[in-house]
């Protein structure tokens, strides 16, 4: 480091997995990255060099950073107005809904008046690209209420604003003693616990009760309040964009191993 500018020169290994049914086959190479980075005012700017895993010239790129403000204080959650109840899921077809990525397959179905997520991969074919869908519409702070069924070995996850994923996983058959952690049903992904397990069989509905305000976020599984308006410090893995400011939809993870079921997704804006 040489006054505001910081060199960094390390190693990356990198997995190369080529994705077949029942597994993965992968391969790994090493090579350097060099990381100039300087800090201007209130930002940072620099450049990753990196060498093309083909061997073939260098790729470079240019990034600037923005400190994020401070996450407010937490919201009153008593206090807070709500405008009129949105049905997201109209019980007969994907309406809008629309897909993530265009190219991909659609896993997602209607059957009996349930939206099925049912990524199939066949032994034998090529593996099939799911998308994840979202909404058309675009919220900034609202309370959400979905339920779901989630079978054993299934999982799947709902993106608030496209950022912020709540941890659709598959119930247990005992949840007493289980170690708490974020990557539990209706955890923040990576980066919020639940403070206690609250969840319930493998293969049965189950309600979650969700409020994201202010970069706050409070869950309640069925019934029980998991997480008490925490803050949210930044988006979580698989979002869609990186700004926490901006309004953006409701995404429901379609590529994840195994079929989950929702309905009754529901959304209440919230008024100021």
């Amino acid at each position: 480091m040489a006054g505001n500018d910081l060199y960094v020169g390390h190693d990356i290994q990198t997995v190369k997995r080529k994705r077949v049914y029942g597994g993965n086959e992968s391969s790994s190479m090493k090579y350097p990255d060099w990381l100039e980075v300087q800090k201007s005012g209130d930002k940072i700017v620099g450049y990753d060099l990196s060498p093309r895993t083909n061997g073939i010239g260098v790729d470079s790129t240019y990034f600037v950073g923005t400190k994020l403000p401070d996450v407010p204080a937490a919201p009153d959650l008593a206090s807070l107005k709500y405008g009129k109840p949105i049905v997201l899921f109209n019980g007969k077809d994907l309406s809008g809904w629309k897909l993530v990525n265009e190219n991909g397959k659609n896993p997602f179905h209607v059957v009996d008046g349930v939206l099925v997520k049912d990524p199939v991969q066949i032994q034998g074919k090529p593996y099939v690209n799911y998308s994840d869908i979202i909404t058309d519409q675009v919220f900034k702070d609202f309370n959400l209420k979905i339920d779901v069924n989630v079978p054993h070995s299934s999982n799947s996850g709902i993106y608030l604003r496209g950022i912020y994923e709540v941890q659709v996983e598959q119930g247990h058959a005992d949840s007493e003693g289980k170690e708490l952690d974020s990557h539990n049903m209706g955890g923040i992904y990576s980066r919020i616990s639940p403070t206690v397990n609250a969840e319930s069989l493998a293969g049965t509905w189950q309600t979650l009760n969700i409020t994201l305000c202010d970069r706050h976020v409070t869950v309640i599984l069925n019934g029980t309040r998991i997480i008490d308006n925490q803050p949210l410090y930044g988006p979580t893995g698989g979002a869609i964009s990186w700004d926490v400011f901006a309004p953006g939809p409701i995404m429901l993870q379609g590529g994840e191993e195994g079929k989950v079921e929702f309905q009754n997704i529901v959304l209440t804006p919230i008024v100021k």
